[in-house]
């Protein structure tokens, strides 16, 4: 895998380049894994009963329908995340589903309760964060310890 060679503006911060250049693969590995587990989780919990969850999908103003293509997108989504297979087209599919998941449930701006807003407002911005994750995910890709660097190996 190919990585910036961008050096440290400061030569006493120098060591940290090393670091990242010695560890990009693994810690890429690790970030994947830490990233697809948050929706292999959420997305276990409701693959198994797709139809009840689909019920939520209207207070939030989605069509029910779309529990059938987002959950499983959820939870075989983070399965490819970790195993590192189709990351990029994985990414862009999980991007989408985030903003639609981010401003459909955790829209804080709507709560008038003081706790229930700092929650919401809490998961919005976890949220965005995940969004950044795959943002850096789609640019540096799964790295050397996935399927996707197994097959192109192959092929």
């Amino acid at each position: 895998m190919t990585f910036s060679t961008e050096k440290s503006s400061l030569p006493a911060l120098s060591h940290a380049d090393a670091l990242a250049a010695n560890t990009a693969d693994f810690l890429l590995l690790f970030g994947r894994v830490l990233l697809g587990c948050i929706f292999i989780r959420s997305g276990y919990g409701k693959i198994f009963d797709i139809g009840t969850y689909s019920m939520t999908f209207a207070a939030r103003g989605l069509p029910a329908y779309l529990a059938y293509v987002s959950v499983p997108l959820e939870f075989f989504g983070g399965i490819a995340i970790v195993l590192g297979v189709a990351t990029r087209y994985f990414v862009i599919a999980m991007v989408a589903f985030m903003l639609v998941a981010t401003f459909s449930s955790h829209a804080y701006w709507n709560f008038t309760d003081a706790a229930a807003r700092r929650a919401q407002e809490n998961n919005f911005y976890k949220n965005i964060a995940i969004l950044g994750g795959f943002l850096l995910l789609f640019v540096t890709g799964s790295g050397r310890f996935s399927l996707d660097h197994w097959l192109r190996r192959r092929g």
